[in-house]
């Protein structure tokens, strides 16, 4: 099954990025937290998690470090809309295997999802 979690708290883009999931054959579980993912991590059944690196309270970075470290395998992509060469950096540093600039096409999110399912 394709399901693909998706963490981001403004509510118009995660919106918009589950309606492309949906419309693409993806199941999208959405949050708006880090902490509201990790609260629920146990129960979500994705395996592949978008998470935006800008988030109030824990970022996106440090949840992509802590999913990484987990002992559950997880294809995680990192999305922003501030280009900010050292977070791409960072971002690779913390395991992820794609990463997106806002505003991105569904294509080129649904080829970071499959190319990572191939991994």
């Amino acid at each position: 099954m394709k399901i693909v979690a998706v963490i981001e708290d403004d509510p118009s883009m995660r919106t918009s990025v589950a309606r492309v999931l949906h419309a693409s054959g993806y199941t999208c579980e959405t949050y708006e937290s880090a902490e509201e993912y990790l609260d629920r991590f146990s129960a979500s059944k994705a395996n592949s998690v978008l998470i935006d690196i800008h988030l109030g309270g824990l970022s996106g970075i440090e949840l992509c470090k802590r999913l990484t470290e987990s002992s559950r395998v997880l294809n995680v992509i990192l999305m922003t809309g501030i280009d900010i060469e050292a977070n791409e950096e960072k971002a690779v540093k913390a395991g992820c295997s794609a990463y997106l600039h806002k505003p991105f096409s569904a294509h080129s999110l649904i080829d970071a999802i499959e190319k990572q399912k191939s991994r």
